[in-house]
């Protein structure tokens, strides 16, 4: 089970849903986050953090070792900010924030070949993901790098 969790960017344009894989990390694993307007006027520490596109998300680390330790017997060397958000413990609910917003309108149009033609649409469904994948990850998302 993950928890949902949304979260406010230090500037307050912007917000970002992450989940909490297995509810090991709570949420005050996550100090701060910054969206790509206000995460430029942030230096950035790679023991503390990890950015993603633009995006910077600020991790306690001696909390995150704690609960690494405690609940999972990892070794508080192995935990570092990379691996909270790689493993999702404290990582996006999407592949990036806003995700669902920027697909849904896409998606819509696929989803209304189902009803005209299905080989067609399992086609599109196919060949949309494919080409966008390819396009987060030149894009420099993350997450997408996984899949």
């Amino acid at each position: 089970m993950c928890i949902e969790l949304k979260i406010r960017c230090k500037c307050g344009q912007k917000e970002a849903s992450f989940n909490m894989r297995d509810n090991i990390m709570p949420q005050e694993v996550i100090l701060g986050l910054y969206c790509p307007l206000c995460s430029s006027k942030v230096e950035f520490d790679e023991t503390t953090m990890i950015l993603d596109n633009g995006w910077l998300i600020e991790y306690d680390m001696d909390l995150a070792r704690f609960m690494a330790l405690a609940k999972l017997g990892i070794s508080a060397e192995e935990v570092t900010p990379a691996f909270l958000f790689d493993e999702g413990y404290a990582t996006w609910k999407e592949l990036y924030p806003g995700e669902l917003e920027d697909i849904k309108e896409e998606k819509e149009a696929i989803v209304a070949i189902l009803k005209e033609d299905p080989q067609r649409y399992f086609k599109e469904l196919r060949n949309w993901a494919n080409a966008r994948m390819a396009r987060l990850k030149e894009e420099g998302w993350r997450k997408a790098r996984f899949i």
